[in-house]
């Protein structure tokens, strides 16, 4: 796995964290997972990151604070928002931000990794 993409993962749902790390792994991608927005800014970010997938709604900082963030510092990582409150207005704003995809949990895990695989053929 080493010189496989890293894909990134802020979720608070522990469940969604460990299902999108094993499909992430068996996909063939190396992996890391954070709880919250502030546990992953707190972590060293040494490798080239291929993708962030991010849950919009998180305790503290949310989803889009965090995309807002990373545009602030000129960290252009590409953005893979999930979320299971899927409001139009939100979805709109996120994808006008620069983020790659929006997609509703429970989402298709087939959709999830035809975003990334689009992300890394740019």
């Amino acid at each position: 796995m080493v010189g496989s993409p890293l894909i990134l993962i802020v979720d608070d749902d522990p469940a969604v964290r460990t299902s999108l790390e094993r499909l992430m792994k068996s996909a063939g991608f190396r992996v890391a997972s954070f709880a919250s927005t502030e546990e992953f800014l707190n972590e060293p970010q040494d490798d080239v990151v291929a993708c962030l997938v991010l849950d919009m709604k998180l305790p503290g900082a949310n989803g889009q604070e965090l995309q807002q963030r990373l545009a602030a510092e000129k960290r252009a990582i590409p953005i893979i928002f999930i979320s299971a409150d899927d409001e139009p207005h939100v979805r709109a704003q996120a994808l006008r931000a620069g983020a790659i995809a929006f997609l509703s949990k429970p989402f298709d895990e087939d959709a999830l990794l035809k975003a990334i695989h689009s992300v890394l053929q740019r």
